[in-house]
Formats: structure tokens, sequence, C-alpha cells
């Protein structure tokens, strides 16, 4: 799930507008795309770790399914919610709280990582994006695309393609592409337009596809 709402004005990306304007320069779709979808922005929610387990709570449910039992997640851990709350809880306690037992096994080890500083969040805003993914697929439950969306949402870094997105993919098959199936190879050669604000334009071609908010 990826969040598409519209973000406050002190959470704007710094880059946004500066991005807004090459795409509309460089990019005949976009100029025709965004000022249709103009309004709005991505939004950075929450503390990494919280962000992380939400998503691998949300992985292939409904976004009102996702959210009833993050919401049994939060109130089972008590008085915040963090890798100490998580590991306390423990399996069985996430289990009764609506995650299946390989989804409870996921947030576990994410806990384990948070808790043992494998993952080192407080550096991720120095680091390059492919060094932050490298340590967010070392955990279990979160393959690459999870990773990016991290990196978009989150982070707020501005040049990601995840080419791993079907949205992605079917947006540019829709506008580049008269809806005929589109390559990762033809997709990331269409974004060479987009460069160095692929992540803006990404987010405004989901915006195009998209009818309904859904969140990250």
């Amino acid at each position: 799930m990826f969040n598409l709402q519209t973000n406050q004005p002190n959470g704007k990306p710094h880059y946004w507008e500066e991005a807004v304007k090459h795409l509309i320069k460089k990019d005949r779709i976009m100029k025709r795309i965004i000022p249709i979808h103009g309004e709005g922005t991505i939004e950075s929610r929450g503390d990494p770790f919280m962000t992380l387990a939400r998503s691998i709570v949300g992985q292939q449910i409904s976004v009102k399914a996702a959210e009833s039992v993050w919401q049994r997640v939060l109130k089972g851990c008590g008085k915040g919610f963090t890798p100490l709350t998580v590991q306390r809880l423990g399996l069985e306690g996430l289990r009764t709280c609506g995650l299946s037992q390989r989804k409870a096994e996921y947030v576990t080890d994410l806990a384990g990582h948070f808790k043992e500083k494998l993952v080192h969040p407080q550096n991720w805003g120095e680091m390059q994006d492919e060094e932050v993914i490298n340590e967010l697929i070392a955990i279990r439950g979160i393959g690459r695309w999870t990773a990016e969306m991290f990196l978009i949402f989150n982070l707020q870094r501005p040049n990601i393609l995840p080419l791993d997105d079907v949205g992605l993919l079917k947006a540019i098959s829709t506008h580049y592409f008269s809806g005929e199936p589109v390559s990762r190879f033809e997709a990331r050669e269409v974004s060479e337009a987009w460069a160095p604000w692929r992540t803006v334009a990404t987010w405004y071609l989901w915006r195009s596809l998209e009818s309904a908010l859904v969140e990250y």
C-alpha cells in the first residue's frame, strides 16, 4: 500500500517545486498530468520502525483489513509501539492480534533488527539509496518493493523508480505505450527524462490511476 493523501504544507519535500518544473519541461506526458493532479505531495509518516512494521502488516490484504489488524497490534503493545513492546507481545500475541504466523515472524524479526542495532536508521539520512535498501532487505518480510516505498514515503528520497510496482508499470503503459504491456527496460528508458526526480514522476503517475486515496 502506498500513501497518496494530500500533505500538509510544512511536510512538503523541499525539492518538490523544482522537480515539478523539471518534469513539465522535459516530458510532454508530465506536462499534461501534473496540472490535473497538482494538489498534494508525498507525506512522511511515523518513525522508521513503525512505518516498516505497518508495511509488513498490510502486505497482500485490503487497506481496511490492514487497518483493523494494525489497530489491534497497537493495542496489544500497550504504551508505545517499540521493538521492546513488540518482543514482549511475542509471536502468540501478534497472532492473537490477527497476524498470520509468517507475518508475526516478520514483525518479530524486524523488532530484533532494531533492538540489536542490526540496522542503522540514525544513519539512513546520509546513506545512499542502495545502501539503505541493502540494510532493509536483510530483514525477513521486506523485499525491494517495500524498501523502495520506505525510501519514497519515509525518507522522501527524490529519485526512486520502483520497477516492481504494478501501478507504476500500468501507468507508464497507459500514458506512454497506448495500453500495451511495458517491460522494465522500457519503463527505465521512459524514466530517463525524469531524473533526478523519478520519485515525483512516479507519484503523479500513481495519482493519474487512483480514484481513491490509500495509505502506505
